[in-house]
């Protein structure tokens, strides 16, 4: 199948949230597409900054189109956490079907135009964009916004910044986090229902690895359309390297350490998108 936009995604019928992973290279993308190919489910391949950085934007818009053509799935390639309008640019120009401008550093306004700018530019393309408004806790390769910066996303401000930027899906920032949670993660579901009744369009959940299950299904319940995850892939790939270079250190060919990494993370990737299906277990 050839590469899928977020709105084409997001105007089927799945039930749920369509879930988008980061990958940074062959093996990550080869998990994601498994695991979701066996539950018959969309996804979205994401790469970061950071990731383009490590791999290559050529490359891995490469990876991204093959993973696509050869799958059964519709699948998506997203531009995540990009702060870079020339990046964005030639991600558009190298096959990415979508594109995250992430200008929620900057005072609204400056956010508002720049995220405008960057749908004139992408829509012209037929590219779908998603832009956040907020700030999000965490880090995320080189954002990194410490407790006393987190900004809770405004509905006020929200319904304004959808208005005038026309963007295709917005990332909301309601109590989530980047990389690893320190101490029990708490959401404000007031916020996320006060957000839904007030926008038309999809919402996108950043932050989505180490959520307790019973608050992503509550998310997605209250009207969550995306959910992000890759510091539990991240996790699951390193920890089963480091588990068969301990029993096998005699090992110089990277590829047995590989193909367990891949079936490690493709169980992660099943089961965020059991969770995040309604109407289905994710046991």
């Amino acid at each position: 199948m050839a590469l899928v936009t977020l709105n084409q995604l997001f105007a089927t019928d799945y039930a749920g949230a369509v879930c988008g992973f980061d990958f940074i290279n062959l093996e990550t993308a080869k998990a994601i597409i498994a695991g979701a190919e066996e539950l018959g489910a969309p996804v979205i391949l994401m790469v970061t900054e950071g990731g383009v950085k490590y791999a290559g934007l050529d490359y891995i818009a490469a990876i991204g189109k093959v993973a696509a053509e050869n799958g059964r799935i519709p699948v998506a390639l997203h531009l995540d956490h990009c702060t870079d309008f020339n990046l964005i640019v030639q991600a558009i120009k190298a096959g990415f079907t979508s594109v995250m401008i992430d200008a929620s550093h900057l005072p609204f306004t400056e956010n508002l135009q720049l995220t405008k700018e960057v749908v004139r530019v992408a829509h012209a393309a037929g590219v779908s964009v998603e832009a956040e408004l907020g700030r999000i806790g965490g880090k995320e390769d080189h954002i990194q916004v410490k407790k006393a910066e987190e900004l809770m996303t405004d509905p006020e401000e929200a319904v304004a910044f959808v208005a005038a930027t026309e963007v295709d899906c917005l990332a909301v920032a309601i109590g989530t986090s980047h990389g690893i949670y320190k101490g029990e993660p708490n959401l404000n579901l007031g916020l996320l229902q006060k957000l839904k009744s007030v926008l038309d369009l999809p919402l996108v959940l950043h932050g989505g690895s180490g959520l307790p299950p019973a608050l992503v299904r509550k998310a997605v319940e209250m009207g969550i359309r995306k959910f992000n995850i890759w510091t539990e892939l991240a996790i699951a790939q390193t920890d089963t390297i480091r588990t068969v270079l301990k029993e096998r250190p005699e090992l110089y060919d990277p590829r047995p350490l590989f193909k367990p990494a891949i079936e490690a993370m493709k169980e992660v990737v099943k089961s965020k998108i059991l969770l995040t299906q309604t109407g289905r277990s994710p046991d």
